[in-house]
């Protein structure tokens, strides 16, 4: 019988994020594999906390026994004060997806706080979950953590629910939040460079800045994208599924990402990529399966986009390599063993 152990994360769990899928799933998988898990609830503010939800969260961690490894979500782990983390008994392991001071739009005293906020706390870590080698070098470089407390535990994959049914005019799906770094705005401004061809395309993703979401519906409207383009907004599993048996190319231009579970979704369902040579995506995305290009370079990403949709040799190349990755990466069972193989060792 595996020790017990908790799992910190913020807010509401069934939010529909790479890193609150890869989370939820872990808690759900571990539970599985005959752990006992305690879900400890904290406080939504998280990366930038209220007085409140710090006190909360330090209280909760603080409670926990020595004897009790600790999970603790990247964005409390990035953002919590180091004095509170200092006094929490229980042993450590910091899940990061990606060091938050790698978020896109920081201004430089935020970033600077940010950065060092998770350096001195990733000093206190007995060891950290990373989702990606790319992630585990950020950490190793720039934060100066031991490559040998280190493990990476890359997502797992479901198999598709549905087989392929792809609809004409072909559909291009970007699956991710209304948010700067997933670079929908490039998007969106790629497919105004390509609108002399057959396509329809889909965006799907909750709007997570409420700001960024305003600014992407009037960026749609003023690139005249009506009736071709539509902001599909948060999308639950079963109805993404059949977006992606329907879907063509997916394409996602990202300006970072510290692992990118969409791609993983993209290569499962047998579609070509287009997206960025960004953070993880060059680790996620085999050079066959997709074309990467440099991030904010809208028309790069359309020239990517205009090879596929007029290329069928190309797109079918790359389908086919999509089918044969997407049909090689592990599945969830993987992910939580490998997980609970590190709980086992920091369990007195």
């Amino acid at each position: 019988m595996s020790a017990p152990a908790a799992f910190a994360i913020p807010g509401d769990i069934t939010t529909l994020t790479g890193g609150y899928i890869y989370e939820r799933r872990l808690l759900e998988g571990l539970r599985a594999l005959g752990r006992d898990v305690t879900h400890i609830e904290l406080g939504a503010s998280f990366p930038d906390p209220s007085a409140q939800d710090m006190d909360d969260a330090i209280t909760q961690l603080c409670g926990l026994s020595s004897e009790c490894p600790l999970i603790l979500d990247g964005l409390v782990y990035g953002s919590i004060a180091t004095e509170g983390l200092a006094r929490v008994r229980a042993p450590i392991v910091g899940m990061i997806h990606h060091p938050l001071a790698h978020e896109s739009g920081l201004e430089p005293v935020r970033r600077d706080h940010l950065f060092q906020t998770e350096r001195d706390n990733l000093a206190l870590a007995a060891h950290v979950l990373v989702p990606s080698p790319h992630t585990k070098r950020i950490l190793i470089e720039e934060y100066a953590v031991p490559p040998e407390r280190i493990t990476i535990a890359r997502p797992g994959t479901e198999p598709p629910r549905h087989p392929a049914a792809p609809v004409f005019p072909p559909q291009i799906l970007s699956v991710g939040i209304q948010h700067a770094r997933k670079g929908h705005d490039i998007l969106l401004r790629a497919l105004a460079e390509v609108t002399d061809l057959d396509w329809q395309a889909m965006i799907v993703g909750g709007a997570h800045d409420p700001a960024h979401a305003k600014y992407l519906a009037q960026l749609h409207r003023d690139m005249g994208l009506d009736g071709r383009v539509r902001l599909a907004g948060r999308v639950e599993q079963e109805p993404l599924s059949r977006l992606y048996a329907q879907a063509s190319i997916f394409a996602l231009a990202t300006r970072y990402e510290g692992y990118g579970i969409v791609f993983d979704e993209a290569l499962a369902h047998g579609l070509p990529i287009v997206s960025c040579d960004t953070g993880a995506v060059p680790d996620t995305v085999p050079s066959e399966a997709g074309r990467l290009v440099p991030p904010d370079n809208p028309e790069a990403f359309a020239t990517a986009l205009r090879a596929l949709l007029t290329d069928a040799a190309e797109c079918e190349a790359r389908a086919a390599a999509a089918r044969r990755y997407g049909a090689a990466l592990p599945d969830w069972t993987e992910t939580c063993r490998i997980a609970s193989r590190v709980l086992d060792g920091l369990a007195p």
